[in-house]
């Protein structure tokens, strides 16, 4: 995701572009630590301003490592605020750094402005967003970038109650950066303070009290969401279990509705009781919902105990966290990169693993990062899993080959898991996730083969496929997968749900007979089996900026089988700035999209 700017041409653009909304238009509804010193500059991210070196903490708390910050009502206003500014300073640019933050407010009231930079999460420590208020911004800007939000990854905003001091709240951002279980207490904008390019993103389980405006953000995902009204659109908006969303007929205005959200489970998350225990909740599975979890009172789900948890520190030995998942502990892993000599084996039901501050895994000498093996209940959040120097045949694997047991009254789940080939150096992944159980809920990924940064080239980050879908019944909520050099989604399970899909297609084939399928020219998007009967899809964009060889092209977007059950809706096919061909969007219908038509649509298909 390197966008043309006023200064370079090196990159993919991304254009806004504005549409006027009918004034009276019908919705589709498809039923269908503690804080401790930071740690020196990484030689691959040089900040301009070094953050002051202090100590924030809470008497009470659990060793959570030297990258966790834990703020309490009690604390001086000047002395929590000169922390934020100072994570801000070091993580603003720091896009492919190696420091990680936490900063945890526990339950009260607060006047501050949390500015997100790189590798940041900002959270609350109650067990409902209105426990911890914040009277000031959580906000993501652009400001670095010369108000280009499209490489604006890698940081979150959950949990917080936020009364925005001008009344607007910003979160100008792109991929993995959610802002989740949010409550603001007026407006929300979603792209730069002068609207330059943005290419995001998720609200889920937030509520707006006023309006949401959308700005130039290309494309985004709203899940179990609350707001007064929604404002803009470009080129794939989509709704599921939103209270009120907008109306319109796709493509004019191009949103897509879906009433309500049809099985899901929020991510996990840390919180502190009544009594000043720490604590993970994890909520319950919800089937066909709408709206908020915690609006109407105590969410549902569980709580478990701080001590339950193997609490890893960067540094600590993949036998040690092996150890301690077989002797049935969860696993919270503290903001840091961890190189991994083994694959992480979470082999027992119901186990959480749970991730502070975008905590970074790295597998070492090939081996894959995580396996998780055909269980019921695993819950797998908040990890960015970063491909090492030697080539994974696989990065994530959840069951192993053949899995074939029914989760479907406890399935597993997967909450903002990101994955990396390149960009932060070298780095080569066969394959990034492989699910290969049945009934496993995705609830925001982004698998990105990195197309700037170190490592880059078509045989430097070598990669060809994103995701593969083996097991049947799989369902995945904001899917982005970008950049990959084969089939970047393959789908060989049967009854697979996507809502919302957003792809680019890899910018570097330095000519079209490098980038073949047999006689077919490129590779898809998004291909499902030809065996498979039962799939559907909710909002779907492929978008392609062929910026070595224009003349590349690829036959299509979507390659999908004949079959009365599988069945497309919404999709979009975008050649940015006409730079490359995408022919059809689906099979051989709609498209092309290329120098002379750079957008086209397909209501359903194939």
């Amino acid at each position: 995701m390197k966008p043309i700017t006023p200064r370079t041409a090196a990159g993919g653009p991304r254009h806004r572009r504005r549409r006027a909304l009918p004034a009276a238009a019908v919705a589709l509804v498809l039923t269908t630590g503690t804080a401790a010193l930071l740690s020196t500059e990484s030689a691959s991210a040089k900040p301009e301003h070094a953050a002051s070196r202090q100590n924030i903490t809470a008497a009470d708390a659990p060793d959570l490592g030297p990258n966790v910050d834990v703020f309490d009502p009690s604390m001086s206003k000047d002395k929590i605020q000169s922390r934020l500014d100072a994570v801000f300073k070091e993580q603003e640019k720091n896009q492919f750094g190696e420091e990680r933050h936490a900063l945890l407010f526990k339950p009260g009231k607060y006047d501050v402005d949390a500015n997100v930079g790189f590798y940041t999460q900002v959270a609350g420590l109650g067990l409902s967003p209105d426990d911890t208020d914040i009277n000031g911004d959580v906000h993501a800007e652009a400001d670095w970038f010369d108000d280009n939000a499209t490489q604006n990854f890698w940081r979150g905003a959950e949990n917080l109650a936020v009364t925005p001091a001008n009344g607007t709240d910003r979160w100008a951002v792109s991929q993995a950066a959610p802002f989740r279980r949010m409550h603001v207490k007026g407006n929300l904008q979603l792209d730069p303070r002068n609207h330059g390019w943005s290419s995001g993103g998720l609200l889920a389980d937030t509520k707006v009290d006023g309006s949401v405006s959308s700005g130039s953000q290309q494309q985004y995902l709203s899940r179990n969401t609350e707001w007064s009204g929604w404002e803009g659109a470009n080129w794939n908006m989509v709704f599921v279990g939103a209270t009120n969303p907008p109306s319109g007929d796709f493509p004019e205005p191009p949103y897509t509705t879906v009433a309500k959200t049809p099985k899901s489970r929020e991510k996990p998350f840390l919180y502190v009781d009544e009594a000043g225990a720490y604590k993970v909740f994890v909520p319950d599975v919800a089937t066909d919902s709408q709206g908020t979890t915690w609006a109407g009172g105590a969410p549902k789900g569980t709580s478990l105990p701080i001590g339950d948890f193997f609490i890893a520190k960067p540094g600590v030995q993949a036998s040690e966290i092996n150890a301690a998942l077989d002797a049935g502990k969860h696993l919270l892993f503290t903001p840091g990169v961890y190189h991994l000599d083994d694959t992480i084996k979470v082999t027992k039901p119901d186990t959480v693993v749970l991730g502070l501050g975008l905590a970074t895994l790295v597998p070492d000498g090939g081996v894959t990062a995580l396996s998780v093996a055909d269980v019921d209940g695993a819950k797998i959040a908040g990890l960015l899993i970063d491909a090492g120097k030697e080539n994974s045949d696989t990065l994530m694997e959840m069951g192993q080959k053949g899995a074939s047991a029914d989760h479907s009254a406890d399935p597993s789940s997967l909450h903002d898991v990101y994955f990396r080939v390149g960009g932060a150096g070298v780095g080569k992944a066969t394959r990034s996730l492989v699910i290969n159980s049945s009934d496993v809920i995705g609830d925001h990924t982004w698998i990105w083969r990195a197309d700037h940064g170190d490592g880059v080239g078509w045989t430097a980050n070598t990669a060809d496929n994103g995701l593969t879908v083996n097991g049947d019944d799989v369902t995945m909520y904001g899917l982005f997968v970008e950049h990959y050099q084969k089939d970047q989604v393959v789908w060989n399970g049967n009854g697979g749900r996507t809502y919302f899909f957003q792809n680019e297609m890899p910018y570097d084939p330095p000519d079209q007979g490098s980038w073949m399928d047999g006689d077919t020219k490129g590779y898809a998007a998004y291909k499902v089996a030809d065996g498979v009967t039962d799939h559907q899809a909710y909002g779907l964009g492929s978008y392609c900026f062929f910026n070595v060889d224009k003349s590349v092209a690829a036959d299509r977007a979507f390659q999908v089988p004949q079959a009365d059950g599988v069945t497309f809706h919404h999709m979009v096919a975008v050649s940015l700035g006409g730079t490359g061909t995408i022919h059809h969007v689906i099979n051989d219908k709609g498209g092309p999209a290329n120098t002379d038509s750079q957008e086209a649509y397909v209501v359903d298909g194939p």
